[in-house]
């Protein structure tokens, strides 16, 4: 009786655990991203007349989507001289 109940809490214990991992699933089919935190900025640059964020991401040798994740909520249509943005760092 005892490797009955042993079996059934492993049963359980599989089923739990299948299920959070479809519930950290989204519809795109990627992984949920859990945020820890904030993004972590070690180099900034300000934003000179004609930048874009195009631009700059050559110019530091960064890929779109690092510069993305170091610049949460970052309106790249919407650049202004002066405006201080993060070339390096660890992303969310």
């Amino acid at each position: 009786m005892a490797r009955i109940d042993g079996a059934m809490f492993s049963i359980c214990v599989l089923m739990a655990s299948l299920f959070i991992m479809v519930s950290m699933v989204d519809s795109s089919g990627g992984f949920i991203r859990i945020g820890f935190g904030a993004p972590t900025c070690t180099q900034v640059v300000g934003v000179n007349d004609g930048d874009t964020c195009f631009a700059i991401e050559q110019g530091f040798n960064i890929t779109s989507d690092f510069f993305d994740s170091i610049n949460p909520n970052l309106n790249c249509t919407a650049l202004f001289i002066g405006q201080w943005l993060c070339v390096d760092g660890i992303g969310i």
